[in-house]
C-alpha cells in the first residue's frame, strides 16, 4: 500500500457544494497528481471539475483520459489500462484511478461496492481466491474519505482502471 498517499473528500468545504455529489473524478485525479508531485494538483477542485468536463452525472472515462492527457501534456501518459497493468503501476509506487460504473456497463443488478464512483487505488492484497483492492474512498455527505478494502472478484464487471504516469518514470515515484 502507498503509505504516503493523502486522500481528500469530495465533500470537503473547499469544493463548491453544488459540485460535491459528482466531484469524485476530479478529486481522484487531483490526489493522484499530488502524490506524484505534479503542479497540476494545485489547481482547485472546482476549476479542475470544469477543465476535465465533469457533469452533474459524473465524469465519463473517455473524457477523464482525454482531458487529463491534454492538461498534463506529452511528458505524461493517461490511458485506460488492464487490471494487470494497474497492479504493475501500484507495484511501481503509482496510484491508479478506478471507476466503478454499473450503469454504463449494463450490470445493474450486482451487489457492487459503488454504483458509479471514481476512487484512487493505493494498494492491493492477493489471496488464493481474490485480490482485495485498497482504495481511498472520496467520502459521502455523511462521512469523510477513508481507506476501504474491496473485492476485485465481486466488482470486476463494473471496474475500469486509468493509468496516470510520467513517461520518464525514473525521475518520479
Amino acid at each position: 500500500m502507498l503509505s504516503q498517499f493523502q486522500g481528500k473528500s469530495q465533500y470537503d468545504k473547499s469544493i463548491d457544494e453544488t459540485l460535491r455529489p459528482s466531484a469524485c473524478g476530479p478529486v481522484t485525479a487531483s490526489v493522484i497528481l499530488q502524490h506524484m508531485d505534479n503542479p497540476l494538483s494545485k489547481i482547485p477542485i472546482n476549476q479542475l471539475y470544469k477543465l476535465l468536463g465533469t457533469t452533474r452525472i459524473g465524469l465519463f472515462t473517455w473524457r477523464f483520459v482525454h482531458r487529463l492527457q491534454q492538461l498534463l501534456g506529452t511528458g505524461w501518459q493517461v490511458r485506460k489500462c488492464s487490471f494487470s497493468e494497474a497492479v504493475y503501476e501500484l507495484d511501481s509506487g503509482r496510484p491508479v484511478a478506478a471507476k466503478f460504473d454499473k450503469w454504463f456497463s449494463f450490470n445493474w443488478n450486482g451487489g457492487y461496492e459503488f454504483n458509479y464512483h471514481w476512487v484512487p487505488v493505493i494498494g492491493y492484497e492477493k489471496n488464493a481466491s481474490d485480490v482485495t483492492l485498497i482504495l481511498h474512498d472520496n467520502g459521502s455527505p455523511s462521512s469523510t474519505g477513508n481507506i476501504r478494502h474491496v473485492s476485485y472478484r465481486v466488482n470486476h464487471e463494473v471496474l475500469s482502471f486509468v493509468k496516470i504516469a510520467p513517461l520518464n518514470t525514473s525521475k518520479r515515484h
